[in-house]
């Protein structure tokens, strides 16, 4: 993967947005394009004639060696992802295998709360929907209140089943199309909403707050001795919180904490549910600490505009009591997971990542007052040749960030796809496009482009794409899940009623000319 040695100065600006030239990985293609343009053609000169020909097959074998690499890449990327997938699964396993030999000799309760078998497991997903039976190792906390893993803790278990109104029922329809004499039909489905029902008592919860705010100080300190007493819930809050808290009083002893990043990663064992106190950017940093599954999120609006935190403050007891008892409705959130892959690494499998983002990533100029020159790849298939300010590859729960702002279309949370937003394209004909959740997208910084570009992360983790470096992203199989205060789509709709004021105008009067 070595860089060409052509001028750097040439852009991809050939017909059709670039896509004669879209693919120029290599110096000799660039200089067919160059001996062409230099070289007018005279149609009685035979030997010319010839010699463009040849030359135009040479171009286009050099761009079907750079599509056939792309889609190596692609490939390779998301076999690595599958391989991920499948070694999680398995350790899950032994794990609850593990966990279930060890508690085998528990009281009549423990069983029942306890891991099933793997046949029990499959035989309640396939007739009621997703669940979560786990029993996941704990540790007695110390003065400092770090985990010494000495004991056993059981992390609550719960259900998800689709849920619509009027239906008791928390069957779910798998047949989405049917074939019955030769016609293809959908099959409707049953449940357009997901519902989460404990099946254990919740026991942990995690409390995440904006920084340097009074209000959110003194609402946490309030909910924390609320959860403790009357629920009598373990709690746990970040360092700086908690410093905080014991600063004001020593009450708060009982609260517990983390102290580095492998104590961070193992916070998805312990906590049954997350609440953030904030805006859009605490749900984000939320979903940031959990890399791999996520609890189910709670989030109250304490922040300037939101359109993931549909609970109001004032009445959070009400609020967690309800959902403490569930069941509640959830909308799950999907992520998407990036790798960055630099030029000179020895093989696909060399990446930097996985990054998970919750809103979007994007793929901008930085500083450079160039335009940014980029080829993106979906899947096998050559997109298009970015040049412009940047490009947004945003999850459907960030359509109402910078995509929205970049032009890009607002779009329900469980829709599973990924918007591909330009920025401020040098083009007139350069849409945005809704693309489907199970492809792999991929975007390159060409040998050609003029200047490096910069990926940032959920407005963070900016790195630096230099020429032949490649961003690959795909959907995460961790989705968020957030819990509604009504159901995802009433969420929705109030979001951007009431953040954006959508569609607000005036009534067109009645008492004006009418048809006859």
């Amino acid at each position: 993967m070595a860089p060409s040695k052509g001028d750097a100065s040439v852009s991809c600006s050939q017909p059709e947005n670039g896509f004669l030239n879209s693919l120029s990985l290599l110096s000799s293609e660039k200089a067919v394009q160059e001996l062409l343009q230099q070289s007018p053609l005279q149609s009685t000169d035979d030997h010319l004639i010839e010699f463009s020909d040849a030359m135009r097959t040479v171009a286009k074998a050099l761009r079907r060696a750079a599509e056939g690499k792309a889609s190596a890449q692609a490939e390779a990327a998301e076999w690595k992802r599958k391989y991920e997938l499948e070694r999680a699964r398995n350790l899950h396993l032994e794990h609850k295998e593990q966990s279930h030999r060890e508690n085998n000799g528990d009281d009549e309760r423990t069983e029942n709360l306890g891991s099933p078998s793997n046949e029990q497991s499959e035989q309640c997903c396939g007739s009621n929907g997703i669940c979560s039976h786990e029993v996941l190792r704990d540790g007695d906390r110390d003065s400092a209140s770090r985990v010494v893993p000495n004991k056993f803790a059981r992390k609550a278990s719960f259900k998800l089943s689709w849920w619509c109104k009027g239906d008791q029922s928390d069957q779910h329809k798998h047949d989405i199309v049917s074939f019955e004499r030769g016609n293809i039909t959908t099959a409707e489905r049953s449940s357009k909403q997901i519902s989460l029902k404990w099946e254990s008592q919740p026991q942990t919860v995690i409390i995440l707050t904006k920084p340097n705010s009074t209000s959110v100080r003194i609402l946490c300190a309030e909910m924390i001795r609320w959860l403790r007493e009357q629920k009598k819930l373990d709690i746990y809050v970040e360092p700086r919180v908690r410093a905080e808290l014991l600063t004001e009083s020593s009450y708060y002893n009982f609260v517990h904490t983390w102290k580095d990043e492998t104590e961070i990663m193992l916070l998805h064992t312990k906590v049954d549910l997350v609440v953030t106190l904030g805006g859009d950017g605490t749900v984000l940093w939320a979903a940031s600490m959990f890399k791999g599954s996520v609890p189910p999120v709670v989030p109250f609006s304490l922040g300037s505009l939101g359109f993931m935190t549909p609970f109001h403050s004032e009445r959070y007891r009400e609020y967690l009591d309800s959902i403490l008892k569930g069941p509640i409705s959830i909308t799950l959130r999907h992520r998407l997971q990036c790798h960055v892959i630099r030029e000179a690494a020895k093989n696909e499998y060399e990446t930097e990542g996985p990054i998970l983002v919750l809103n979007e990533v994007t793929i901008d100029r930085g500083i450079s007052s160039y335009l940014t020159n980029l080829e993106c790849y979906c899947d096998n298939s050559f997109v298009t040749c970015v040049q412009g300010d940047g490009l947004i590859l945003s999850t459907t729960s960030g359509s109402t960030a910078y995509s929205l702002a970049a032009g890009g279309s607002m779009v329900h949370p469980q829709v599973p796809g990924i918007l591909f937003t330009p920025i401020c394209p040098h083009s007139l004909s350069f849409r945005p496009l809704i693309l489907p959740e199970h492809v792999t997208l991929r975007v390159q910084v060409p040998f050609n482009s003029r200047s490096h570009a910069w990926a940032s992360f959920d407005g963070k983790d900016r790195k630096r794409l230099a020429a032949g470096d490649a961003l690959v992203c795909s959907m995460a199989p961790w989705p968020v899940p957030t819990a509604c205060q009504v159901d995802s789509t009433s969420d929705f709709l109030n979001s951007i009623h009431d953040g954006l004021h959508w569609n607000l105008r005036k009534t067109q009067s009645f008492d004006g000319p009418r048809d006859t």
